[in-house]
This record gives C-alpha cells, sequence and structure tokens, in this order.
C-alpha cells in the first residue's frame, strides 16, 4: 500500500530507522540522445538525419567523439529496425503496443535494439534502458520495460527471433532486412529480377557516405581539402570516409556543398544531352532545397540564364542561399503547374519531383515506417501533373529531364511512359551519356541503386518536347 506523504518538516518517524535517499545513476548520455531522436520522430515527426546532427552539436561537450558514434548508431539502427522490433515486444507485452505511453514505446524499441543487433551485454542494455525509463517517464513503467526487456534477452539475437517469429517469404525477408513487406514487393518490381533484391534491401541499411560536390573549386583540391576520394561517376564529386564537411572551408564559402552523387547525375543528365537550335534559358522547376540548381548554374555554358522555382517560400529561401553567388540565375516562388512563366520559356528543364523519397532511406531510416502504399498514388497524381507542366514550359524541340529519388515504379516509369504516349513527346535513352556507369539501364531511363553504384536510388528519364 502506498504511504501517504509526510508533512514537510515533520522529520522521520519514531521508532523507524531513516533511510538514505539511493544514489541516482548518472544517465547514459549516448542513450539519452538516441532516445530523444526517436521521441522526436515519433511525437513531432521529426527527421533524424536532421535533429541528430542539431542534437550532437548541443552536447558536444559532454559526448565525446566515441559516445557521439554510439548514439548515432543506436538512433539510426532502432528507427531502421522499428517494424522488427514491433514484431518482437507485440509478443511481450500483453495490450497492444498502440496503448503504451509512446515514450514507453521508443525506449523499449531502444532496448530491444540493444539486445538483438548490438548484442550490448544483458545487463548494460536492460539496466540503462530502466535508468532511462524511470527519468523520463515515471519509476511505474520502469518495471514494465524491465521485465519486457528480459524477455527480448532470453530469446536471444535477431536469427533466433527469427525463427521464433516464424515468419515466411516476403514477410521474413522484410523482417531480416529492415522494410516493410510493401517496400520488398516494390523492390522487386523494380529491379525486374530476385537475385539482387536482398543485396538492394541491405543496402538501404548501411551508412551512406557523404558525397561533396565540387562546383567552383577543382575536384582534386577539394579532395586534398577534405581528406576524401574522387568519385567514381560524377567529375565534380568526392567521396568522405569520415569528419563534418561543414567545417570544410570550400563548403563554408559556397565552392563545394554535401550532394549525393547520384542527385549530381541527375542534374547532369539534364546538361549533357544534345539539343538542337537554341541553349538560352534553363529551368530547375522543384527547385528546393537548391543542391541541383546549385550544379546546373556551375556547369552550364556561359550567356545561359537559369530559373529556379519552388512552390513553398521556404524552399525558395533555401535556393536563393544556394545560388547567392551565381550571376544571371532568377529564383521564383511559384508552383510548376500553374506558372508564371510563358508556355515553351525554357531549352531545358529539370523536374526533380516530390516523391516518397524511397529512394534516400539508407539517410531517413525513419521514412521505410512513416510511408505507406497509400502515399503513392496521390504522389503519383502530383508528379504527372508537374510533368505535364514540365512539357508545356519547354519550347518545342527542348529537353526535359525528370528525376525522382525512388525506384518504386508507380512513381517513376508509369508516370513516364504515360507521358510518352503523347504525339509531341520523345523519349531520348540516358545510358549513353553515362557511359561508365555500370548497370544503370532501367529500359530507356536509368536508375541509380546504393548497392550498385554507392548512391542514393534516383530514377532519371529525359524527354524532349517534337515540334507539331
Amino acid at each position: 500500500m502506498t504511504r501517504p506523504p509526510r508533512r514537510p518538516g515533520s522529520g522521520p518517524r519514531p521508532g523507524r530507522r531513516q533511510r538514505r535517499p539511493a544514489p541516482r545513476r548518472e544517465l547514459d548520455g549516448a542513450r539519452l540522445t538516441a532516445f530523444d531522436v526517436l521521441d522526436g520522430v515519433s511525437s513531432r515527426d521529426a527527421y533524424a538525419n536532421l535533429l541528430l546532427p542539431q542534437l550532437l552539436r548541443e552536447r558536444a561537450g559532454d559526448l565525446g567523439p566515441r559516445d557521439a558514434a554510439f548514439a548515432t548508431q543506436l538512433a539510426y539502427g532502432a528507427l531502421r529496425a522499428q517494424g522488427t522490433l514491433d514484431a518482437i515486444l507485440a509478443r511481450l507485452v500483453d495490450r497492444p503496443l498502440a496503448d503504451l505511453d509512446p515514450r514507453v514505446l521508443d525506449l523499449l524499441r531502444l532496448g530491444a535494439y540493444q539486445l538483438i543487433d548490438l548484442r550490448v551485454p544483458d545487463h548494460a542494455a536492460v539496466a540503462t534502458t530502466v535508468d532511462l525509463t524511470r527519468a523520463v517517464v515515471g519509476t511505474g513503467a520502469s518495471g514494465l520495460v524491465n521485465a519486457v526487456l528480459r524477455k527480448v534477452a532470453a530469446g536471444g539475437d535477431r536469427a533466433s527471433w527469427l525463427v521464433t517469429l516464424g515468419a515466411t517469404g516476403d514477410e521474413r525477408l522484410g523482417l531480416a532486412t529492415d522494410h516493410p513487406r510493401w517496400i520488398v514487393e516494390a523492390w522487386r518490381d523494380a529491379l525486374g529480377e530476385e537475385t539482387e533484391l536482398e543485396a538492394a534491401l541491405l543496402a538501404d541499411d548501411a551508412a551512406p557516405e557523404v558525397h561533396l560536390v565540387a562546383r567552383h573549386i577543382d575536384r582534386e583540391e577539394l579532395a586534398q581539402q577534405s581528406g576524401g576520394e574522387p568519385g567514381p561517376w560524377s567529375p565534380y564529386a568526392v567521396r568522405l570516409h569520415g569528419g563534418d564537411p561543414g567545417r570544410l572551408p570550400a563548403v563554408q564559402d559556397g565552392a563545394a556543398a554535401v550532394q549525393d552523387e547520384g542527385s549530381q547525375l541527375a542534374a547532369l543528365a539534364l546538361a549533357r544531352a544534345e539539343l538542337d537550335g537554341p541553349d538560352a534559358a534553363w529551368l530547375d522547376m522543384c527547385a528546393g532545397p537548391g543542391g541541383k540548381a546549385g550544379l546546373l548554374a556551375a556547369v552550364r555554358p556561359a550567356g545561359v540564364r537559369l530559373t529556379a522555382a519552388d512552390r513553398a517560400e521556404h524552399r525558395a529561401e533555401l535556393v536563393r542561399r544556394s545560388l547567392r553567388d551565381a550571376d544571371d540565375v532568377e529564383v521564383l516562388v511559384a508552383d510548376g503547374r500553374e506558372p508564371p512563366w510563358s508556355e515553351g520559356s525554357f531549352d531545358r528543364v529539370l523536374l526533380d519531383a516530390p516523391c516518397t523519397g524511397l529512394g534516400a532511406l539508407r539517410r531517413r531510416p525513419e521514412v521505410r515506417w512513416r510511408r505507406t502504399p497509400d502515399d503513392v498514388p496521390p504522389l503519383a497524381e502530383l508528379q504527372t501533373e508537374l510533368l505535364a507542366g514540365a512539357l508545356r514550359s519547354v519550347r518545342p524541340g527542348g529537353l526535359v529531364a525528370y528525376v525522382t529519388c525512388s525506384p518504386h515504379t508507380a512513381e517513376t516509369v508509369a508516370v513516364v511512359d504515360a507521358a510518352a504516349e503523347r504525339d509531341d513527346v520523345e523519349v531520348l535513352p540516358v545510358a549513353p551519356l553515362f557511359p561508365e556507369v555500370p548497370g544503370i539501364e532501367r529500359g530507356r531511363y536509368a536508375q541509380l541503386w546504393p548497392h550498385r553504384h554507392g548512391t542514393d536510388a534516383m530514377f532519371m528519364a529525359l524527354l524532349r518536347r517534337t515540334p507539331q
């Protein structure tokens, strides 16, 4: 029975020995930081790749390099493995997981991930998670967390739990590689074969390298300054193996920027394609936050005017910052479906269409569980409308590059195939523009993959608006 609180100043009860308060354990900073990331993702729909660096900067005085690395491993790993962790926890909790305090569920995920994937000693994983629970939620919840995590530990590692769960086929492959089943099926469809499927899914789980783009600096100089090495596909890419790119002088002064090598190739596809007639006006139609527009501004021939547009003011502002030192560039707040410019105003148009972002699961591990199949149809409808707007914006004989950071067929091949049925649209093959890049062909289009190319899974298509 819970005893009522004593009145302030009442002193110890007669005949009872006064107990000393139990010493409070100091919370583990790395685990607390990882929990704060999980909590931000679940409670505020934050993106881990934005929130975690912010927290690490704020706590740099308390977290050394090893602690920061462990916090990163914990946060990204637990977010990535959420589906598998939840399948295990659902076996051990006597109520639906949705009925738990969301903070308790995140703490259970954090502890379970340490037990099944990192093989942190049982006592350390359980005790530190219980301490966190007591501090964050309260003593009452700590008993539940302690009991459940002990059962997780008793079940063994991930391989043992996969046997216990008894899943088969695509469900088992999803649990083994931390993907929902619908993404497993979508990747199989996009690859067109079974042999690479598991490798492609596992590549989504590997920590990506940081890629730089050399906009206004020699690439060899950037590689020397950063300690990285030239990328294999883009002549402007440098791949880093560690360190903070924001500290590099070339990044600070805008001569270089962080940009995935696949995104660089997407911009270069538009710039490299042969064009008949005038070549004086380029458009980046969905330009925010400005990475591809920055590269287009750097590689365009002299005299080419670049327009960068985005329908969101805050994203257009990011584009302005990215292009702050570029000449003859106009940045607009505009929706490409109802643009302020006249039909046929541009010679080349880049449409990096809004999409599910499934091609960047390495960088945003929570997206695989945040997105659902229901997200795809409305995005495909938007992509179709934007592509129609891009084709109206380009002159007859001009070029449109359609790009998405997703390999999902409904967002890629299906959208472009539908546009290609028009009498005034011709599809141009993309692969010949990149003879040095193997395995890029996806029919008439191009598809990059993390497991093949070490890039995000970028899709690229080139369309010419033919004269009538």
